[in-house]
């Protein structure tokens, strides 16, 4: 997000917070809350005031401060996260919004209408779209048709725009809501009547995907509490972006396991200059905080799946393999593997990316084979 956007959503986000606990909110007080300059509060006062953000309550007098009003009460925004990846000519988009409800309001819209979109699916309330870089047509308009569709998609260097159609609702989000949202670097709107043609610029992040196994030992330690411990360590880390962490189910039957024989998953969108050093991060975590020093680690990027390494994850369900044998499908698939007897469960685990929670943790379950 360019730093005036994230500058004007913290500054919106307090004079907010002030109207609602104390009815109204000074210079001053912007000028300590946010740590600013008295001019500089002021000159941020005056821009809200010309675009009816904010009122005055009352002029100064004398002593007394001039006092103002934020116009709304109603959620700053709806949106919390807007980023992309992308994976040649691919490109997936992520949008987590506060209400599950507004979520799969657009999952189903964003369907319905078609245009880029080649698949649309939604964790709570993080909606993922996949898309192929190009135009498509989005029927957008009145009930039975879509009030929201993604018509466009295009990469220009280091940035990724979409270009969104709208009606109400979603209109009013595009306008009013989505510049909030972290990683919206711009947005552009054209009303024609009452539809609303926007783009939405965000940073071309690169997908990354992490499988964990055997970090923990009948002494202490599970592999998901490492995980998730792993995801919100790299989540502090600058230019990355956390997704989603998930369960997989292994071979139930394997000698040695603790109890069920599980890995995690961990989803990343990483700026692309950043890469090689949460990576460096993810081994020296992993190596410093697994209770067992047979942990394994399989590192890939981006969205595609080799058939081999597809092969492999159902294997894994079902018969014992060696770590050779995983270090070889890792060579041939582009996946970086460090670790001991773990990265057999790693490899395993990111063989899984894509697959809902039906196949993940049913280890019976047959993983879908690529037929493209």
């Amino acid at each position: 997000m360019s730093k005036v956007l994230e500058r004007r959503r913290e500054f919106l986000g307090i004079l907010r917070q002030c109207t609602l606990e104390r009815g109204y909110f000074t210079v001053t007080d912007l000028a300590v809350a946010a740590d600013v300059p008295r001019s500089t509060a002021q000159d941020w006062i005056h821009r809200f005031l010309e675009e009816q953000c904010v009122v005055a309550q009352e002029e100064q007098r004398g002593r007394h401060p001039a006092r103002y009003v934020a116009t709304s009460a109603l959620p700053r925004s709806a949106c919390r996260r807007i980023f992309t990846t992308v994976d040649r000519d691919e490109v997936e988009i992520y949008h987590e919004c506060l209400s599950m409800g507004c979520a799969a309001f657009c999952e189903h819209h964003h369907r319905t209408a078609g245009g880029v979109l080649t698949a649309v699916r939604r964790d709570g309330t993080l909606l993922r779209e996949r898309a192929r870089l190009g135009q498509g047509a989005a029927d957008i308009g009145l009930y039975p048709c879509a009030a929201v569709g993604v018509s466009a998609v295009s990469i220009d260097g280091e940035w990724i725009t979409q270009r969104i159609r709208c009606l109400g609702g979603p209109a009013y989000s595009l306008t009013d809501m989505m510049s909030m949202a972290e990683g919206v670097e711009e947005i552009r709107v054209n009303r024609a009547g009452d539809l609303v043609d926007g783009t939405v610029k965000t940073r071309a992040l690169r997908y990354v995907v992490i499988g964990i196994d055997d970090t923990d030992s009948r002494e202490g330690g599970a592999t998901f509490a490492l995980a998730l411990a792993l995801l919100q360590h790299l989540g502090k880390l600058a230019g990355v972006l956390p997704i989603g962490h998930r369960v997989v189910m292994l071979n139930p039957t394997l000698e040695g396991k603790t109890v069920g024989n599980s890995a995690s998953l961990l989803e990343l969108a990483i700026e692309p200059a950043v890469c090689p050093r949460v990576i460096e991060a993810v081994l020296r975590f992993v190596e410093d905080e697994a209770f067992s020093p047979d942990w394994g680690v399989a590192i890939k990027q981006g969205f595609q799946v080799p058939g081999a390494l597809r092969d492999f994850g159902g294997e894994a369900r079902t018969r014992i393999i060696s770590r050779y044998q995983a270090l070889e499908v890792a060579a041939s698939s582009g996946v970086l593997l460090r670790g001991g007897r773990g990265v057999i469960g790693a490899l395993a685990a990111v063989a899984y990316l894509g697959q809902d929670s039906s196949v993940l943790l049913d280890p019976h379950a047959r993983l879908p084979r690529i037929t493209a």
